[in-house]
């Protein structure tokens, strides 16, 4: 049997940060998009001179898929929406709340809430990770 050999692995990389945690809607939900679009092509051809504008639709549903996001690292938290991207350094964040809606939100120092796009109660141990164990683990 082989044994593991260490190959010139430094001490500076063992204490390297850790990769940001990018976290996004999945890509699959593109595939609910085509099919509400191929719902509306029955409504648009029914009459296409009032129904056509109907199409923007879908197209705003797949960019917001494309845009939503929200990358954690050591430093914060970078938020990503449609139309605007705002970073909040974990020094400003005083906890995360879930409520009724199926995201987390950011509740800051200022008493502001911010929405986390795509961070779920299952995705909380990829931003314990992230950064460096400010946001705890519920899972242990």
């Amino acid at each position: 049997m082989q044994r593991c050999q260490n190959r010139g692995v430094s001490s500076s990389s063992a204490s390297a940060p850790p990769a940001p945690a990018v976290i996004r809607i999945s890509p699959i939900a593109h595939l609910a998009v085509g099919f509400f679009t191929l719902g509306l092509l029955s409504v648009v051809l029914a009459n296409p001179r009032w129904f056509t504008p109907l199409l923007v639709i879908p197209v705003i549903a797949s960019a917001l898929v494309i845009r939503y996001r929200t990358v954690a690292d050591q430093d914060g938290v970078a938020v990503r929406t449609l139309l605007r991207s705002r970073h909040l350094p974990w020094d400003d964040i005083e906890g995360l709340r879930f409520g009724r809606g199926a995201w987390a939100r950011a509740t800051c120092r200022d008493g502001s809430e911010v929405v986390l796009p795509a961070v779920t109660f299952g995705t909380l141990p990829r931003l314990t990770t992230a950064s460096e164990g400010r946001v705890p683990n519920p899972y242990g």
